[in-house]
Formats: C-alpha cells, sequence, structure tokens
C-alpha cells in the first residue's frame, strides 16, 4: 500500500475519532503541556487533520504517480464520511439545523450516483470550481459550528457559512447534472438502441432459419 492510500485510510480512521470527540454528554478537558485542550478544540483539531490528508494524498498520489483504482474509489468515499459524520455529530449537539445537513447528504449520494453511472458508460465526472468551493465553505463551516458548541462567538459566522454551503451544493449538483446527465441519458438510450435492434436481428434470423427448414423438410417429404 502506498503512502496517498494510507492518508485516506488515516482519514477514515478518524471519523469515529472526530464523532467521539464531538457527542460526547460531557465537557473534558485535557491538559498537555499547561495547555488546556476542551473536546471541541480536539474535535477541531481531529477534523483539520483529517482535511489535511486530504489535500495531501492527492498532491503526493499526483506528484509521486501513485494514482491507483483503490484510491481513486476511497477518496471520495472518505471524504463523505468526514463530512457527512461532522455534519450529522452537530446535528445531534443542536448545532445546526438537521434539513441543512439532510439537503447537504443527499446531494452527495445523488453525485456520488451519477459518477457510478458515468463511470459505467466510459465518463469520468471531474470535480468542479464549484464542487471545491463547496468542499472548502464545508471546511470552514465544521470549523465554526465545532466551537460554537461552547464559544457564542462562532454561532452566526457558522450559520452563515452553512448558508454558503447549502448554496454551493444545490448549485454545484445541478451544474454536474446539467452538464452530465443529458450526456449519459443520450449514451444509454444509444446502447438500449443497438440492443433492441440486435434483439429483433436475431429474431428475424431464427425465424428464417425455421422457415429454411419447415421448407427442407417439405422438400424432403415430396421427394419421398
Amino acid at each position: 500500500m502506498n503512502i496517498p492510500n494510507l492518508l485516506t485510510l488515516v482519514r477514515i480512521f478518524f471519523v469515529p475519532l472526530l464523532v467521539a470527540a464531538l457527542v460526547q454528554e460531557k465537557w473534558f478537558t485535557v491538559q498537555v503541556q499547561g495547555v488546556v485542550i476542551t473536546n471541541e478544540w480536539l474535535a477541531l483539531a481531529i477534523f483539520w487533520a483529517a482535511a489535511a490528508t486530504d489535500l495531501l494524498d492527492g498532491y503526493l498520489a499526483r506528484r509521486w504517480r501513485q494514482v491507483t483504482t483503490i484510491g481513486t474509489l476511497l477518496d471520495p468515499i472518505a471524504d463523505k464520511l468526514l463530512i457527512s459524520a461532522a455534519l450529522i455529530s452537530l446535528v445531534q449537539v443542536h448545532a445546526v439545523a438537521a434539513w441543512m445537513v439532510v439537503l447537504i447528504v443527499a446531494r452527495e449520494f445523488a453525485v456520488s450516483g451519477l459518477r457510478s453511472i458515468a463511470a459505467a458508460e466510459g465518463y469520468t465526472i471531474k470535480a468542479s470550481d464549484l464542487g471545491k468551493t463547496k468542499m472548502l465553505s464545508q471546511v470552514a463551516a465544521v470549523s465554526c459550528l465545532l466551537l460554537s458548541t461552547r464559544h457564542a462567538t462562532f454561532i452566526l459566522p457558522g450559520q452563515v457559512l452553512m448558508w454558503g454551503v447549502v448554496f454551493f451544493a444545490t448549485v454545484s449538483a445541478i451544474s454536474y447534472f446539467r452538464k452530465f446527465w443529458r450526456r449519459i441519458d443520450q449514451r444509454v438510450k444509444r446502447r438500449r438502441r443497438r440492443e433492441l435492434l440486435m434483439i429483433e436481428k436475431q429474431r428475424r434470423l431464427e425465424a428464417l432459419r425455421q422457415r429454411r427448414m419447415a421448407a427442407e423438410a417439405q422438400a424432403s417429404r415430396g421427394q419421398t
């Protein structure tokens, strides 16, 4: 296993740690060399470390030419697990509206489904600029919301950033579907049309073969 794929797996490993730090019913503190770290700061550190691996694994994979199939499959899954787990945990602690999280997570599933269909049809859907902006806004929004659980100063910035996430998520999803769905739909229709033509051709050939066999049998009976 190469280092980029290992970083992707580390990001997945961070997900349960992030959830555990967020949904603690009682606040706890960790003291490191005289510095007191409460669990919202611990959760933020875990989230930032996981987000950093997202940037690093792609960069290293391209730089070292270690782009692999498993890495291509695991990377978006790890991203979605991280963001979805963070947002759902924030709903649990009443830091964000549930409908916003439902909309964002639904968007991720919809785009993932579109990517799967496109891949099956031979298309590769790359991340758009809107999608990248959405990811950056998600990291900023989640960071503020994590701190807002104990620091009221971050409540308003967190809510504003979440509205930005909802906006970019919706617009980027529409952009993906407008750009690729018609192309994919046309290709699926063409393939289905070819399949139907092949079935019809085989049916006609089978009918012709049967007629020939019947004619040969009738001619054989006439000769006898």
